[in-house]
């Protein structure tokens, strides 16, 4: 998210997103075992129960990733992350139009976590000067779309069919008015 591959920290009423820490990896697992059958096997544990918390925490201290582009979230009354949200490369336009991702765990589904982390991720790259951000979302992802559509993305018309996993639904916004 940060172009000149700084940590990035951005902070709300509730949350502040930051840098992943090592001893968070458990959290990325826990998000990984919750994830919904119908997304993709490279997206859920794996028969040999891969990524390990191990394979995580290698992650976090090898991969600038988790420091620039997918910040926890965390939860600044409880000190406990909660998820990701941030932007990252998803081949869909250009580096200069990112998409945004997001992912909590289900204990804290339908508390506002999501939109108000999106909002301040939207508020960073408005910032940072990016005129266009993409999103992808499953079409049965219903609570994603709903956020999505909250801090403003509209869905452009452009869909990708899996038999078995559904549709999945491009959506973009622009930002600085352009």
């Amino acid at each position: 998210m940060d172009v000149a591959g700084r940590a990035v920290v951005l902070e709300t009423g509730r949350l502040r997103m930051g840098a992943w820490r090592v001893g968070e990896a458990g959290v990325q697992r826990e998000l990984w075992t919750e994830r919904d059958p119908r997304v993709p096997p490279h997206r859920r544990i794996d028969a040999q129960g891969r990524p390990t918390v191990g394979d995580l925490e290698d992650s976090i201290r090898d991969d600038e990733f988790w420091s620039t582009g997918l910040l926890a979230v965390e939860r600044k009354a409880t000190k406990d992350v909660i998820g990701y949200c941030g932007l990252f490369d998803g081949g869909r336009g250009t580096p200069e139009e990112p998409d945004l991702a997001f992912e909590l765990l289900r204990r804290v589904w339908g508390q506002g976590y999501a939109t108000e982390a999106a909002l301040a991720v939207l508020d960073r790259a408005r910032a940072s000067g990016y005129e266009r951000l993409w999103a992808t979302v499953w079409d049965w992802n219903v609570a994603s779309r709903r956020v999505l559509a909250k801090v403003g993305f509209t869905e452009t018309g452009r869909t990708a069919v899996d038999a078995e996993r559904g549709t999945m639904l491009f959506t973009s916004i622009r930002l600085n008015g352009r």
